[in-house]
């Protein structure tokens, strides 16, 4: 790996000349030698010391063996703000921002908001730092992840009440206006687990080990209890499962049951309203 970072090369000529894609180049350089992406342009011509060198080298190294940048960087960034994230929460993805973007349009001023299954934390902290007015509470069964989310919403200084719970046992008998989620949704045995950056994200974020709707239908059976009169249920789901998905809603008794198309034109997220 070092022939591919040398000493003395300078970071004009590593932007060129590393092995991945331009932008994947300038986040490792950038991140390696501790660099904005403006001191990165004025010093271009500086050259790289035999230090620099060995540790840009290894963050390279880990980038081609597969790692997700997001977890050799430990950030990503997800609505305009700035997440941490490890290999113990699921990397915020553009996708998801579509969920957010429709909780926002949907929840009354003051209102409160449940996000299960928080990982980073990434719809809540989003949708509490976007609405101040709102009361938002996020529940996840991880400890690490709680942890991560926590720092992130203190990090964008969102107001979220973060609780230990499995699905809906924290909340008792508490009433919201929306509940949101991103649950497991990959069915065991899905071959994009063993692709691309999925081999490093945590399983049980990802996948319920069975046929994918497992957890979404946990969450629209047990909605019904913990939603105002009028309250919204969105859900992110995977690519193939929008009919599906709507068709559990309507069982359960929602109205206005549709779905919503992400920015590559799939049915990302689908949802009801309690009448």
């Amino acid at each position: 790996m070092t022939a591919l970072v040398e000493a003395g090369a300078s970071l004009r000529q590593l932007q060129l000349s590393l092995p991945l894609d331009p932008l994947e180049n300038r986040i490792l350089l950038c991140h390696a030698l501790g660099l904005s992406r403006v001191s990165l342009i004025t010093q271009s011509e500086r050259m790289l010391t035999q230090e620099e060198a060995a540790g840009l080298g290894a963050l390279v190294q880990r980038r081609l063996d597969g790692e997700p940048i997001a977890y050799i960087v430990g950030e990503r960034e997800f609505f305009g703000l700035p997440f941490r994230v490890g290999p113990g929460v699921l990397i915020p993805r553009p996708d998801t921002e579509l969920i957010v973007e429709l909780a926002l349009e949907r929840l009354p001023e003051k209102g409160r908001l449940l996000d299960m299954g928080t990982g980073s934390g990434a719809i809540a902290v989003a949708c509490a730092h976007a609405r101040r007015d709102a009361s938002v509470t996020a529940l996840d069964l991880s400890d690490e992840a709680l942890a991560i989310a926590r720092a992130n919403a203190a990090s964008n200084s969102a107001r979220v009440r973060f609780l230990r719970s499995d699905w809906f046992s924290a909340v008792g008998e508490e009433h919201f206006e929306l509940i949101a989620s991103n649950p497991p949704y990959i069915a065991a045995g899905d071959a994009h687990l063993s692709e691309g950056d999925l081999r490093f994200e945590p399983s049980g974020a990802l996948t319920d080990h069975a046929d994918g709707l497992s957890a979404l239908r946990i969450i629209i059976e047990g909605a019904p209890a913990h939603l105002a009169p009028g309250g919204w249920l969105l859900l992110e789901h995977g690519y193939d499962q929008a009919q599906a998905v709507r068709a559990l809603l309507q069982a359960r008794g929602f109205s206005e049951v549709q779905s919503w198309r992400d920015l590559a034109g799939i049915e990302r997220v689908s949802g009801g309203r309690l009448p």
